[in-house]
């Protein structure tokens, strides 16, 4: 691994700057209050963190277990978007600054914690002022080396200068090491996979670990939906007199960023036909008055835990005859996926009864021509055109959580927090579809844990039947006016 930093990170320079003469650089040097020597305050849960790295270890025995946050991403030149650290390495550190890399280091019975961060970029040096990437006046002062030791909770806190001979010296010592793949190119480079699947194995194993959320993880996440609730508020008063869904998504945004880390995923404001897309973040559309809008959201808190809310609201205030016929058999099938989501069924089977009440209202309402047993059969599936995705996915620090696990044909499990979101999508040209349904698209989300009294909705505090939607509407109007 060079010691050069990647061309795709932002460059300690840019074209507009000009180099100090001597003058500036010995006056910017002198005249400076002594930086405080207090220890860097303990991170917020660190025995939690130190718990997590020991359950990783406990899994490893013997190899170096390599584990990197990730980069910023140059957006242009020498901007940069803000940086989110990767979701395994904040879980075992709570270090949100970029370019860290931690390595649990194999000793005695179990490994020593070793993590490499930037040096402090302070007034020891002209960097300070001189390099845009890294000098605490272009971004701020980072902890270092003693500080992130104090912070973090870990044996050794190193610089990243180091890091390249280090990983280097790993490479040739024919030791066993595992590397989570894909967030440093450096890393990636550095240390050659000495065999895939152990890479993946690693990548599964962290995983896993977050696959179980205890009190603290469920209170984390309720904080994220409490915070999208009032965001969501925030948005359905700007919904009164908006022309563009981009004033519903600004709405919404600024509160999670207000309130959390931002958003857990790009913001969905679709209305009418727009809802029909799944994953329309263009939010470019007009707001029309007489059709309904949806808002797929989530607040991101600053652990990292996100909650996933959609709900559909009427622009109008009321749900028409046919938009509430629609909305309510969602709601039913939410329902059923709920009651369904309980300690030792299948992953699957919320999924399954919800689309057994959406096939059901389909044939009921006369849009499905044939038989919901029919349909609803595995080399059959035809309700799908209507609805298209399945109704859950795991939730947690990622919006999309614990990828790589198969969960899927396993068993839920205490601990487990998923999504319940049943939806329904009408194409405008969709001729199979009664006009009267065309341009229908609604999708309803819950956050639901998985607990050994039954399932418990995280997100319980959002209202989401048709009544409570509307009476929600009349009073955010009535109260903001």
């Amino acid at each position: 691994m060079s010691d050069k930093r990647d061309t795709k990170q932002p460059p300690a320079q840019a074209p507009q700057d000009t180099q100090p003469p001597q003058a500036l650089i010995d006056f910017m040097m002198s005249g400076w209050k002594p930086a405080s020597r207090r220890p860097a305050p303990k991170v917020k849960g660190l025995p939690r963190f130190l718990a997590r790295r020991k359950a990783l270890s406990v899994r490893f025995p013997g190899e170096t277990l390599v584990i990197p946050t990730g980069h910023e991403k140059v957006r242009s030149n020498d901007c940069t978007y803000i940086f989110r650290p990767g979701t395994p390495f904040y879980f075992l550190t709570g270090n949100k600054e970029p370019d860290c890399v931690l390595l649990l280091v194999p000793a005695g019975k179990g490994h020593r914690a070793v993590l490499f961060v930037e040096p402090e970029v302070d007034r020891s040096t002209p960097a300070f002022f001189t390099d845009r990437a890294r000098g605490a006046l272009w971004v701020g002062p980072r902890l270092g080396l003693a500080g992130s030791k104090s912070r973090y909770g870990v044996e050794e806190a190193a610089g990243l200068p180091q890091l390249p001979e280090v990983l280097s010296e790993l490479a040739k010592s024919g030791a066993p090491y595992r590397v989570l793949r894909s967030f440093s190119p450096q890393v990636d480079e550095a240390l050659p996979s000495q065999d895939p699947e152990k890479d993946k194995q690693l990548s599964v194993a962290l995983a896993e670990l977050r696959l179980y959320k205890d009190a603290v993880d469920f209170a984390a996440i309720e904080e994220a939906v409490l915070s999208t609730k009032r965001a969501l508020e925030d948005a359905l008063l700007v919904m009164k007199t908006a022309q563009s869904e981009r004033e519903l998504e600004s709405a919404f945004d600024a509160r999670a960023r207000a309130e959390g880390d931002g958003v857990g995923f790009a913001t969905i404001a679709a209305c009418g036909a727009d809802a029909t897309v799944l994953h329309w973040t263009r939010n470019d559309g007009k707001i029309d008055r007489k059709k309904l809008l949806l808002l797929d959201v989530g607040v991101e808190g600053h652990e990292l835990y996100t909650a996933d809310v959609s709900r559909t609201f009427p622009v109008s205030g009321k749900f028409s005859k046919e938009q509430r016929e629609i909305y309510d058999l969602i709601i039913a099938a939410q329902d059923a996926a709920i009651a369904a989501t309980k300690v030792g069924n299948d992953f699957v089977e919320p999924h399954r009864a919800a689309s057994k009440v959406l096939a059901e209202g389909l044939e009921r309402l006369g849009i499905l021509k044939e038989k919901a047993s029919e349909s609803l059969r595995e080399d059959r599936q035809t309700y799908k055109r209507y609805t298209l995705h399945n109704t859950s996915h795991m939730l947690g620090m990622d919006v999309h959580d614990c990828v790589g696990v198969n969960y899927r044909p396993g068993k839920l499990e205490v601990g487990m927090v998923l999504t319940i979101e049943p939806g329904l999508y009408f194409q405008e040209n969709d001729l199979t579809v009664p006009a009267r349904y065309r341009g229908i698209g609604i999708r309803v989300e819950e956050d639901v844990a998985v607990t050994a009294r039954g399932p418990r909705v995280l997100t319980a505090a959002i209202p989401r039947r048709s009544k409570d939607i509307e009476a929600w509407i009349a009073k955010i109007w009535k109260s903001r006016r």
